[in-house]
């Protein structure tokens, strides 16, 4: 993992989601580039504060942290 900083329990729950229906893997362990993958979970949650007024400026927050992992 490149990351030694720990994520929030919320950007944790986000990653795991994505990489384990992906790849059966929790986010640690995924095989594949997971700086690519928090790049695109983060603009996806980016694209869903859009529209999604009431939870916005947390999917936000999760973004960024991923951003900045």
């Amino acid at each position: 993992m490149t990351n030694p900083t720990p994520l929030s329990p919320a950007a944790e729950a986000v990653l795991n989601a994505v990489t384990l229906k992906r790849y059966d893997a929790p986010y640690y362990a995924c095989p594949k580039s997971i700086d690519q993958i928090k790049s695109d979970v983060a603009a996806a949650l980016r694209a869903a504060a859009l529209y999604c007024k009431r939870d916005r400026l947390q999917l936000i927050a999760i973004a960024e942290e991923l951003e900045a992992t």
